[in-house]
């Protein structure tokens, strides 16, 4: 198994792909943006496979960091696999990329680049616990919300492909809980903490960013984060300050938490590329209003 380093806006350590070897050739785990496949391609090649090699390219979720270059994959004859609830956006992504647009602006091409649709020969829904028997290995979805509707946590032997349920952890700093609009839920994403510590995988593969093999202490610093997170926006949700008041607050925090274990700017930098605490606001006030409204 390799870990593939995409080099997300040139920052090392911020984004994966993951490479699987089987019979049927190497399986993808995540493509990340279409902004970063010459580095994948390149990468691919360097592990001695063509980019037509690849048959079969598992996605955790749609967003653009993990799902952005699927498409491409698809022309080239792959059939990518998806769950049920994310697989309507990859046959057609305008919304996906209207949304994506609204927020990036000036900055969706240098972030993300392209996204086309994919057809719908190439794409497979995958259910809840079912295995893929992909030549002489095995994969099982774990269906896995709380970041994403749309999440899928693949588990390959004692490995678990965490997307973003599993948060983000880059070398030796903290683990963030990325909460992105607009599916953030509380209550679903503790369950899938409780879930992926059930599981019969005891290593983590993290798409930001790479192997974490204490998966309690890993999962337990998830929890005690996503919590505080939400705790920290309750009260200015409440309070009906803009998130653009909310905003600076909020980086501030995140940032002095970085600082508080050690990270200098260059690492500061690649969280920031990987989970920028901006985007958090909308999400966590966007679930706020979601629960304090039922």
């Amino acid at each position: 198994m390799q870990v593939i380093d995409l080099n997300f806006l040139d920052l090392s350590s911020a984004v994966a792909a993951f490479l699987l070897q089987s019979s049927e050739g190497p399986v993808l785990i995540e493509t990340g943006p279409h902004s970063t496949l010459p580095r994948l391609l390149a990468s691919i090649e360097q592990a001695g496979y063509r980019p037509a090699d690849i048959r079969h390219v598992l996605l955790t979720h749609i967003h653009l960091d993990h799902a952005g270059a699927a498409w491409w994959f698809a022309r080239q004859g792959a059939t990518v696999y998806v769950h049920p609830k994310g697989l309507p956006h990859l046959m057609d992504p305008a919304k996906l990329m209207a949304s994506a647009r609204m927020i990036y602006q000036d900055q969706m091409d240098r972030l993300w680049g392209e996204m086309h649709p994919i057809e719908a020969d190439r794409l497979r829904q995958v259910n809840d616990d079912e295995s893929l028997i992909l030549g002489d290995i095995r994969v099982i979805a774990r269906h896995t919300p709380g970041h994403a509707v749309h999440h899928i946590a693949w588990q390959w032997e004692d490995c678990l492909f965490t997307g973003d349920v599993g948060g983000v952890k880059i070398g030796s700093g903290p683990v963030m809980p990325p909460c992105p609009p607009p599916d953030i839920h509380l209550p679903d994403w503790m369950r899938s903490i409780n879930r992926m510590r059930e599981l019969p995988a005891e290593k983590l593969y993290l798409t930001h960013f790479g192997l974490v093999t204490d998966k309690e202490r890993h999962l337990d610093e998830l929890s005690v984060r996503l919590n505080a997170w939400a705790e920290w926006m309750k009260p200015h949700y409440l309070s009906g300050a803009a998130a653009e008041a909310i905003t600076p607050a909020f980086q501030a925090y995140v940032r002095e938490d970085l600082i508080s274990h050690g990270l200098d700017e260059k690492a500061i930098d690649r969280y920031e590329a990987a989970n920028p605490a901006w985007m958090s606001v909308a999400g966590l006030l966007r679930y706020w209003k979601k629960a304090l409204s039922v």
